[in-house]
């Protein structure tokens, strides 16, 4: 999606764009300065310093050079990048009534994402549409669903144990299937399932076109208006295309429940208790649209960042094999060997939840969290941040914050505990986000992650893979650009810890 190569046919309407753009943004403000940042162009200014790959390294980099908070502009479009955790707080926590709403990104609305809570303006449709996830996803709704993921990842065991070279699949089938069940009663086995392919592809391809640089039309937004056939407009079949695929993704699980209910055979299910409701103050059609946006957002969010975070916990334990011994170790103590962890052990398992706080910390599936956008003119420190201005918090520079954590690369669940083997007060998870616009799934996520990881540890010993010669493999954790950074395949070694788990896990039924 990268477009240097087709600003040249553009170039006349860009700079109409940016001079009108520049003149209304000036008019008015104060004689402040911007933040610091690398020094913009005539009329495009920093056009060529925005990376299209790998921003993140771009924008650490920048932060040791101009500090915490660093501005570009691109066009007359003003970009923040938040660098600590500190400046992160006063503008997106402190300042939220400035700071909630959400940029103005052409491709989200061109590829039918717009739907999206995470991605929908600070409004009423907003509000009400978060009160109704929240309703089934705040922190003591998370308990209900226990039963369930414990089911799934008594699945994911299975597979582990009779195709493990398999793992990234067994845990995006275990992810799908425990929001798919959640949300829609809907039980599948395998990612094969229609479902799970819809929401991945619809996914992905919002990944790919979202963050500055991705897309021509995220930097000219004018360009939506021409022609697909006009020289740079080519993201026009791509949005048409991912239309289409949202489209589906959301209406076709929907449509499942429906024919369901009318036959007597839907299982319990979130959506399936929203439509037994009755509100009688608005249409059914509008009341469908919301529930379709309620529960589109749930499994399209929860399955890709949850499937992410999971594959980083196997990559690391198989760099750091003394991380699991120890983690293994306090398993059995509490637990015991040849038993599997519940919920209810989780107080008494402090090593085990540092190793659950480093996997978030180490590799953030968000490296960006999501953009904000500023609804009104601010100061921040002496500087001027223009009303429009798209925040970026750059949480990976946040948990790389060698003052914080250091040694930041290395994976040591160690930084969570006190000298007393207790956990410490930093209990944050960077990655949801800041502020009104936090991820309001960030608890099912969690216990989805902590449960997987207790489990696959009580059970399994993860190592390096090794070549025909007996030699280690090396794992080189690479891990792909976008919004969403998933880690690039990789081999390792999953085999039962002894033969009596490998009874255990072949007998075992469901819950």
């Amino acid at each position: 999606m990268a477009y240097a190569d087709h600003l040249f046919p553009v170039a006349v309407f860009a700079i109409l764009f940016a001079v009108v753009g520049l003149l209304q943004r000036r008019k008015g403000t104060a004689r402040l300065p911007f933040p610091p940042g690398p020094k913009p162009r005539f009329l495009v200014g920093n056009l060529f310093d925005i990376p299209t790959e790998m921003p993140l390294t771009t924008y650490t980099e920048w932060g040791k050079q101009y500090g915490d908070v660093v501005h570009t502009q691109v066009f007359g479009q003003h970009i923040l990048i938040l660098n600590s955790v500190k400046a992160a707080t006063e503008l997106l926590e402190k300042r939220a009534t400035i700071y909630s709403d959400r940029p103005s990104v052409p491709m989200v609305s061109l590829t039918g994402w717009d739907f999206s809570l995470s991605l929908i303006p600070h409004s009423d449709k907003w509000r009400e549409r978060r009160r109704l996830f929240h309703q089934y996803f705040r922190r003591d709704a998370i308990p209900a669903y226990h039963p369930v993921y414990l089911r799934k990842i008594r699945d994911l065991l299975r597979g582990l144990l009779f195709t493990p070279a398999d793992f990234a699949t067994h845990i995006k089938t275990m992810t799908a299937a425990i929001i798919l069940d959640t949300m829609y009663g809907h039980d599948i086995k395998a990612t094969q399932d229609r479902f799970v392919h819809l929401t991945e592809e619809a996914g992905e391809r919002l990944t790919e076109s979202m963050l500055p640089g991705a897309c021509i039309v995220n930097t000219l937004p004018f360009l939506r208006h021409f022609p697909s056939w006009f020289p740079g407009c080519s993201f026009h079949k791509f949005a048409q295309d991912t239309r289409d695929l949202v489209d589906e993704m959301k209406n076709a699980p929907f449509d499942f429940v429906k024919q369901n209910m009318q036959n007597g055979t839907a299982r319990p299910s979130v959506l399936r208790e929203l439509l037994e409701r009755n509100d009688t103050h608005r249409s059914s059609r509008e009341q469908e649209e919301v529930m379709k946006d309620v529960a589109g957002v749930a499994y399209s969010a929860a399955v890709d960042t949850t499937t992410t975070t999971l594959k980083a916990f196997i990559m690391v334990m198989a760099m750091n094999p003394q991380v699991a011994k120890k983690a293994q170790n306090e398993l059995d103590a509490v637990v015991g060997l040849g038993f599997l962890p519940g919920f209810e052990h989780r107080s008494a398992l402090p090593y085990c939840e540092a190793v659950l706080r480093e996997v978030f910390r180490w590799k953030p599936a968000f490296p960006f969290a999501i953009p904000h956008a500023a609804s009104d003119n601010d100061i921040y420190e002496g500087y001027f941040i223009p009303k429009g201005t798209m925040v970026l918090p750059n949480v990976w520079a946040m948990v790389h914050d060698e003052s914080v954590y250091p040694n930041p690369d290395r994976f040591d669940p160690e930084r969570f505990l006190n000298a007393d083997g207790q956990l410490n007060a930093d209990d944050r998870i960077l990655g949801f986000g800041f502020g009104r616009r936090a991820c309001v799934g960030r608890y099912a996520a969690v216990a989805t992650v902590w449960a997987t990881i207790v489990s696959v540890l009580s059970t399994f010993d993860i190592a390096k893979a090794k070549d025909e010669t007996g030699k280690e493999i090396e794992i080189d954790s690479v891990f792909t650009d976008g919004l969403v950074s998933h880690p690039k395949p990789f081999q390792c070694s999953i085999t039962p810890r002894n033969d009596m788990i490998k009874q255990l896990i072949t007998n075992m039924t469901d819950l």
